[in-house]
Protein backbone atom coordinates (compact mmCIF):
# COMPACT_ATOMS: atom_id res chain seq x y z
CA UNK A 1 0.00 0.00 0.00
CA UNK A 2 2.92 2.35 0.67
CA UNK A 3 3.85 2.92 -3.01
CA UNK A 4 0.25 3.77 -3.83
CA UNK A 5 0.15 6.43 -1.14
CA UNK A 6 3.30 8.09 -2.48
CA UNK A 7 2.09 8.04 -6.07
CA UNK A 8 -1.33 9.33 -5.01
CA UNK A 9 0.31 12.25 -3.20
CA UNK A 10 2.64 13.10 -6.11
CA UNK A 11 -0.07 12.87 -8.76
CA UNK A 12 -2.55 14.59 -6.47
CA UNK A 13 -0.30 17.65 -6.19
CA UNK A 14 0.28 17.48 -9.95
CA UNK A 15 -3.49 17.54 -10.50
CA UNK A 16 -3.96 20.41 -8.04
CA UNK A 17 -1.27 22.37 -9.87
CA UNK A 18 -2.86 21.71 -13.26
CA UNK A 19 -6.30 22.70 -11.99
CA UNK A 20 -4.95 25.88 -10.39
CA UNK A 21 -3.05 26.88 -13.51
CA UNK A 22 -6.07 26.23 -15.70
CA UNK A 23 -8.64 27.85 -13.39
CA UNK A 24 -6.60 31.01 -12.84
CA UNK A 25 -5.29 31.10 -16.43
CA UNK A 26 -1.72 31.42 -15.17
CA UNK A 27 1.28 31.46 -17.51
CA UNK A 28 3.04 28.98 -15.18
CA UNK A 29 2.72 25.27 -16.08
CA UNK A 30 0.54 23.28 -13.73
CA UNK A 31 3.29 20.74 -13.13
CA UNK A 32 5.54 23.51 -11.77
CA UNK A 33 2.75 24.76 -9.50
CA UNK A 34 2.15 21.20 -8.31
CA UNK A 35 5.83 20.85 -7.40
CA UNK A 36 5.70 24.15 -5.51
CA UNK A 37 2.57 23.04 -3.66
CA UNK A 38 4.26 19.72 -2.79
CA UNK A 39 7.36 21.61 -1.60
CA UNK A 40 5.15 23.76 0.62
CA UNK A 41 3.43 20.69 2.02
CA UNK A 42 6.79 19.03 2.71
CA UNK A 43 8.22 22.13 4.39
CA UNK A 44 5.11 22.63 6.51
CA UNK A 45 5.06 18.99 7.59
CA UNK A 46 1.64 18.27 6.05
CA UNK A 47 3.34 15.61 3.92
CA UNK A 48 6.19 13.54 5.32
CA UNK A 49 9.23 12.96 3.10
CA UNK A 50 9.09 9.21 3.76
CA UNK A 51 5.66 9.08 2.14
CA UNK A 52 6.92 10.21 -1.28
CA UNK A 53 10.68 9.62 -1.26
CA UNK A 54 10.75 6.13 -2.76
CA UNK A 55 8.33 6.92 -5.56
CA UNK A 56 10.07 10.22 -6.36
CA UNK A 57 13.42 8.43 -6.61
CA UNK A 58 11.86 5.83 -8.92
CA UNK A 59 10.46 8.54 -11.19
CA UNK A 60 13.79 10.38 -11.32
CA UNK A 61 15.72 7.16 -12.06
CA UNK A 62 13.40 6.42 -14.99
CA UNK A 63 13.15 9.97 -16.29
CA UNK A 64 14.94 9.11 -19.55
CA UNK A 65 11.84 7.20 -20.70
CA UNK A 66 9.89 10.47 -20.47
CA UNK A 67 12.08 12.01 -23.20
CA UNK A 68 11.14 9.48 -25.90
CA UNK A 69 7.92 11.24 -27.08
CA UNK A 70 9.61 14.68 -27.40
CA UNK A 71 12.49 13.03 -29.25
CA UNK A 72 10.08 11.51 -31.74
CA UNK A 73 8.39 14.90 -32.09
CA UNK A 74 11.70 16.55 -32.91
CA UNK A 75 12.35 13.98 -35.64
CA UNK A 76 8.87 14.61 -37.05
CA UNK A 77 9.54 18.35 -37.39
CA UNK A 78 13.10 18.16 -38.76
CA UNK A 79 12.28 20.33 -41.80
CA UNK A 80 10.76 23.06 -39.63
CA UNK A 81 13.71 22.96 -37.25
CA UNK A 82 16.15 23.26 -40.18
CA UNK A 83 14.29 26.28 -41.55
CA UNK A 84 14.46 27.96 -38.13
CA UNK A 85 17.96 26.81 -37.16
CA UNK A 86 19.48 30.29 -36.79
CA UNK A 87 16.82 31.66 -34.39
CA UNK A 88 16.81 28.41 -32.40
CA UNK A 89 20.60 28.38 -32.14
CA UNK A 90 20.64 32.07 -31.21
CA UNK A 91 18.07 31.52 -28.46
CA UNK A 92 20.02 28.53 -27.13
CA UNK A 93 23.31 30.44 -27.03
CA UNK A 94 21.79 33.56 -25.44
CA UNK A 95 19.87 31.57 -22.82
CA UNK A 96 23.01 29.54 -22.01
CA UNK A 97 25.09 32.69 -21.55
CA UNK A 98 22.43 34.41 -19.41
CA UNK A 99 22.02 31.30 -17.23
CA UNK A 100 25.78 30.94 -16.91
CA UNK A 101 26.22 34.59 -15.89
CA UNK A 102 23.35 34.54 -13.38
CA UNK A 103 24.62 31.29 -11.85
CA UNK A 104 28.15 32.70 -11.56
CA UNK A 105 26.89 35.91 -9.93
CA UNK A 106 24.68 33.93 -7.53
CA UNK A 107 27.59 31.72 -6.46
CA UNK A 108 29.78 34.81 -6.10
CA UNK A 109 27.13 36.52 -3.96
CA UNK A 110 26.60 33.46 -1.76
CA UNK A 111 30.34 32.92 -1.24
CA UNK A 112 30.82 36.55 -0.27
CA UNK A 113 28.49 35.98 2.67
CA UNK A 114 30.59 33.06 4.01
CA UNK A 115 33.96 34.85 3.99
Amino acid sequence: MKPYRGLAIIFGFYAIGELTSSALDLPVPGSVLGMLFLLGALLSGAVKLEWVEGEAEFLVRNMSVMFIPPGVGIITYTALIRSQAVPILGALIISFLVTFAITAKTVEFLRRGRE
